[in-house]
């Protein structure tokens, strides 16, 4: 009975998603719409809010339940929860190295997990020392990327993912990191310091960190279109997508976006950014060129749905956005999944 009972509250939450979308769609016509909610995956059991997803470039979807102390394994295909991974207090930070065939789980109590990408199993803790956040992860060098510490311990640190050994390398930035991205042609690492009101640029050849200052407040996510020389920042005060040319650190571009964003996302083949946020809707944003955007569609989800994950196509050429969803009074929580359209 318990069961029947979430799927039908999470079918009506379902429909009344979907309903939004046809609300918002017949109100003002528009070309077709860039996100369609297209499915719900429930998490039964899982309380509080999500932090970060991973995911392992083929079926499963890793996704940081930092309330529940979990990580939640999603399949894409079966379109289920495959397993939950308990006993990681305040899990943040996810990724998966499939050269290693390992999982890695950032906490904020400072521990940096590594997980056997098959079995689960623990395979060895790394104490970083305080709050271990963003994590990246170089496939080029098979080495993983730590955000961790506070004010002047703050860093970035490098843990070799076929050895599981932490590197003597590591970039002082005297502020927590929060989102940061690695160029995969070039040397740098672009770093949100928003205790610092800061975008630091670290060369990985030279170790030279160079320092961007910001007007606009709380840079938490991030993302970069590297082709375009282009690094979208996300702020909080006020809600805002700030972009900036890579190569001279000039602002070029400031458009309103969702409140509360956690989470930005670059679509290279549609020259898109979607933006989640916990205001209760995606901001979708098209590049008309470089330093053009315009707002497309303001896709809704629903309140508090801050964190997503967008990794391009699938094996079966779809592409999916996910949100995780909190759980409420009447209704547990789950993954949405939205399809991709042109």
């Amino acid at each position: 009975m318990k069961s029947s009972l979430f799927a039908a509250s999470a079918a009506l939450f379902f429909m009344a998603a979907s309903a939004c979308l046809a609300a918002q769609s017949n109100a003002a016509p528009t070309p077709e719409r860039p996100l369609v909610l297209t499915e719900a995956i429930p998490t039964p059991g899982v309380q509080g809010r999500f932090d970060h997803f991973g995911f392992d470039g083929k079926n499963r979807l890793f996704v940081a339940a930092l309330g529940n102390n979990s990580v939640e394994v999603i399949d894409i295909s079966a379109r289920v929860r495959d397993r939950s991974i308990t006993g990681i207090p305040r899990p943040q930070g996810v990724v998966y190295s499939p050269e290693a065939k390992k999982l890695f789980v950032a906490s904020s109590q400072g521990l940096l997990r590594i997980f056997d990408g098959a079995s689960y199993n623990l395979i060895k803790e790394i104490d970083f020392h305080g709050d271990v956040d963003n994590l990246r992860y170089d496939s080029s060098t098979h080495r993983v990327y730590v955000g961790f510490g506070e004010d002047e311990t703050g860093a970035i640190g490098i843990v070799d993912a076929l050895t599981n050994e932490r590197l003597p390398e590591e970039y002082i930035l005297g502020a927590h990191p929060e989102s940061f991205q690695l160029e995969s042609q070039g040397p740098n690492i672009y770093v949100n310091l928003p205790d610092l009101k800061q975008i630091a640029v670290i060369n990985r050849k030279t170790g030279a960190i160079t320092r961007w200052p910001m007007t606009l407040e709380h840079n938490f996510p991030m993302a970069l279109d590297e082709a375009d020389h282009r690094l979208f920042v996300v702020t909080h005060e006020p809600a805002r997508l700030a972009v900036f040319d890579t190569a001279s650190g000039k602002a070029i571009a400031e458009l309103a976006c969702v409140q509360d964003a956690d989470d930005v996302y670059y679509d290279a083949s549609r020259k898109r950014i979607y933006v989640s946020g916990g205001e209760g809707y995606i901001s979708v944003f098209q590049q008309s060129d470089p330093d053009h955007y315009a707002l497309q569609a303001k896709v809704p989800s629903t309140l508090g749905a801050r964190t997503s994950g967008y990794f391009g196509k699938g094996q079966k050429g779809f592409d999916r956005f996910f949100i995780a969803v909190p759980a409420r009074a009447d209704h547990g929580a789950e993954i949405w999944l939205y399809t991709v359209q042109d």
